[in-house]
This record gives C-alpha cells, sequence and structure tokens, in this order.
C-alpha cells in the first residue's frame, strides 16, 4: 500500500510503561528478602558514611554507652532509693543502655531515611521500606559490640552468666523489629510533615524516661505494672537485664512488649503501604 502524496507516515508510537508500587495491598514484607541485596549494599553504603571523616570510627559504638554508664553510676548509683536487686549499678545501667541505643539511634536513622534519599526515591522505583530498615541496621555492629563489653562487665564484676544468656538473641531480634517499626512509621509521616524530625529527638528523650534504665521498674505500684509494661521497650530493656544477670524472668513485661511490637509493626507496613504511592511526588 502506497502513502497518499504530501503525508508523510506516521511513527508507530512505543506503549507506555508505567512502574508502580503494589501501594496499600499488601505489607511488602516479601520485598526485604527478594531484594536483600540491596539491602546489603544500601547497610553498606549508611555505614561508609557514617564513619566518613570521623576521629573516633567504630570507636563512638564503645564511647556513648560506656561514658553514659560512667555518669550515671557516679550521678544516680549513689542514691540508695534506686533498687538493682544486688546487682552492680553500673551493671544494671549498661544492661538497659545496650538495647536503648540501638533503638534510640535507629530511630533516629530511620525517621529521616526517605527525606535524605530524596534524590533516589524521585528517579527510580524500588521498594520504599528498604531505606528505613537498612537505617536501622546500620546500627547492628554497635550492638553487638555493645553485647561484647556487657559480656565483658559481667566477667569483671563477677556475677556469672547462666543459662538465661540464651534469651538474649530473640530480645535483641525484638529490639531491631520493635527500632524498624517505629522508625518506618515516623520516616513515611516525615515525607509529608517535615516537623517529624524535629520531634524525635524529644520522643526519644521522653522514651528514655519512660523506661527502666536507670531505674528498676519495681519502683512502679503493682496495679499500674500493666499499663507501665505496655511501653514496648520495659520488656526489651527488662530482658536484657534478666538475659546477663538472672534473677526470675519479667515474664509479663516481655509478652506485653510482643504485644505491643507486632501491633506497632502492623500498623506501620499499613500507613507506609498507603503513603509510599506519593512519596515521589510531595517529598
Amino acid at each position: 500500500m502506497t502513502e497518499d502524496a504530501g503525508h508523510a507516515p506516521r511513527p508507530s508510537r512505543a506503549p507506555t510503561v508505567v512502574i508502580e508500587s503494589a501501594g496499600g495491598r499488601r505489607l511488602g514484607l516479601g520485598d526485604l528478602w527478594t531484594q536483600r541485596e540491596l539491602l546489603y549494599f544500601l547497610v553498606w553504603r549508611d555505614l561508609k558514611v557514617r564513619y566518613r571523616q570521623t576521629v573516633f570510627g567504630v570507636a563512638w559504638a564503645v564511647l556513648q554507652p560506656v561514658l553514659l554508664m560512667v555518669v550515671f553510676s557516679i550521678t544516680l548509683g549513689r542514691i540508695p532509693a534506686i533498687e538493682t536487686g544486688g546487682v552492680p549499678y553500673p551493671l544494671f545501667v549498661f544492661a538497659g543502655l545496650v538495647p536503648w541505643t540501638l533503638f534510640s539511634q535507629g530511630l533516629s536513622g530511620g525517621s529521616n531515611s526517605l527525606v535524605a534519599s530524596e534524590a533516589i526515591i524521585t528517579k527510580v522505583y524500588f521498594p520504599r521500606l528498604l531505606l528505613p530498615v537498612a537505617a536501622v541496621c546500620t546500627f547492628l555492629p554497635d550492638l553487638l559490640i555493645g553485647l561484647g563489653l556487657l559480656g565483658l562487665l559481667v566477667l569483671w564484676f563477677g556475677t556469672g552468666i547462666g543459662i538465661s544468656a540464651l534469651a538474649v538473641a530473640p530480645l535483641a531480634l525484638l529490639a531491631l523489629v520493635l527500632t524498624a517499626a517505629v522508625a518506618t512509621f515516623l520516616g513515611a509521616v516525615n515525607v509529608r510533615y517535615r516537623d517529624v524530625k524535629h520531634m524525635v529527638p524529644f520522643i526519644v528523650q521522653l522514651w528514655f524516661f519512660a523506661s527502666p534504665i536507670v531505674y528498676s521498674s519495681e519502683i512502679i505500684p503493682a496495679q499500674w505494672r500493666w499499663l507501665y509494661d505496655l511501653n514496648p521497650m520495659v520488656g526489651v530493656v527488662e530482658g536484657f537485664r534478666w538475659a546477663v544477670t538472672g534473677g526470675a524472668a519479667p515474664v509479663q513485661a516481655i509478652a506485653e512488649s510482643v504485644a505491643v511490637t507486632a501491633a506497632v509493626a502492623v500498623l506501620a507496613l499499613v500507613y507506609f503501604g498507603r503513603a509510599e504511592r506519593s512519596f515521589a511526588d510531595v517529598i
């Protein structure tokens, strides 16, 4: 067939392909496994950026909890009213600071991870859930170093390590899931409302004093303990302390921590899945 005179042939239009996420119809947990190689590179990138041009490098993972332990031991450790159950106060405090350091640092880094990755989010699609999770996982080396120091403190004070130490691994996993869940939720909210990054330090500070790190949860009246234990960090901190020092297991606190963490994780994933569709537009 010949073309009409004076009319050039119209070029065929290529089909338009739109790449988008699944939105809020699924939680997207499978993406963490299928994209595990990307998660690894994101964690490695954050680690290199974190310690680039630093004087002390990874020594910061040691200095921060150790210095806090020294300060609290000097100031609060001399107060007779603080009951530690016979555990030396430096060991008592450091056992709480180990999971708390992961939570506080992971919350600060993960809540700002999406906004900090604006250049990537607006150019290519990938599971955005990887960003807050990678930001939290960046602090896992600090957790491992803290656990090593905690073991040395146990040997130093001669309290001994019992069979309860096997609970450290699942309690560390609980702390990691809780941190990632809260960071994911705040990170998604921070995309739309940028004042979240100014609220996070205040939230972390309040959460610190609401958790039994420098004091024992025994000071809470028995009738209010169930309400106090709804703070998921109570079960994590008391669980770590029990795992390395022995004594009675805080079963109720750990059980409530697991339940609240699961609820927060589902809420964070559902909200993140719905908000993810507009990240590139409002970030």
